[in-house]
């Protein structure tokens, strides 16, 4: 190849870089709707919690955690006891499958000099991750209606260096929780456990088939098995 056709051949590989950089970033960036419930043998209505595809999995725990705080969930005492609870004492349950919100994997975290990464839903979404019945999260990997127009140009002239970030047109830009993807969504899909209920439980129906996430290991074609080792008859 000629040095022309080589550095257009960069050229084109370089753009397509961007391109790619610049879809994964608005993808990112688009909202979503979370219905979930808060579980300790019983289904607890959580609301629903709106973040975007690119929000790590803490975020939704931290939210959820003043969720309950505010809903009074488990009673009056529970407002002081929610208000105490850190994320690391919640676990997040998508389907039948435990989300870890930093990773478990050995492979992973050699693989990024021992630091630890935060999962985020973009890492489900983007990787097709699938659990014991589908998808983890049944999202769009394209733009939709919930990703944000980019207005940077347009107000470059009423730039404000105090302005804080974020805080221009939010509001009045926003689509309403209702049109955008996951609002129909069960709500019992997406448990919120205090970690401390789970291991009082982990040896009983439902907790008892629960499976930690595992980036090395394939759900959707796992053999179910139950607490004594026996095979489940049913997907």
């Amino acid at each position: 190849m000629t040095k022309s056709a080589l550095q257009r051949e960069a050229q084109q590989a370089d753009q397509a870089r961007q391109d790619f950089v610049a879809m994964r970033e608005a993808v990112k960036a688009t909202e979503v709707v979370i219905p979930f419930v808060f579980y300790d043998g019983t289904n607890i209505p959580g609301g629903r919690c709106r973040l975007k595809k690119g929000d790590h999995l803490w975020l939704f725990l931290d939210r959820a955690r003043k969720a309950g705080a505010e809903l009074g969930v488990g009673g009056d005492r529970s407002r002081r006891d929610w208000a105490r609870v850190s994320v690391d004492d919640l676990m997040l349950v998508r389907g039948e499958v435990i989300l870890p919100h930093v990773c478990s994997s050995s492979t992973e975290i050699l693989a990024q000099a021992n630091a630890l990464q935060h999962y985020d839903i973009y890492h489900f979404l983007f990787n097709r991750i699938a659990g014991f019945n589908g998808l983890m999260f049944d999202y769009s990997a394209q733009t939709t209606k919930g990703t944000p127009v980019a207005t940077e140009e347009a107000d470059a002239s009423n730039f404000n260096p105090l302005d804080r970030p974020g805080k221009s047109k939010d509001k009045e830009s926003a689509v309403p929780d209702e049109e955008l993807e996951g609002f129909d969504d069960d709500p019992t899909l997406t448990k919120v456990v205090d970690r401390r209920w789970y291991e009082r439980n982990k040896h009983i129906f439902p907790a008892s088939v629960w499976e930690e996430y595992n980036p090395d290991k394939s759900l959707s074609k796992a053999q179910r098995k139950d607490t004594e080792g026996n095979s489940f008859f049913f997907s």
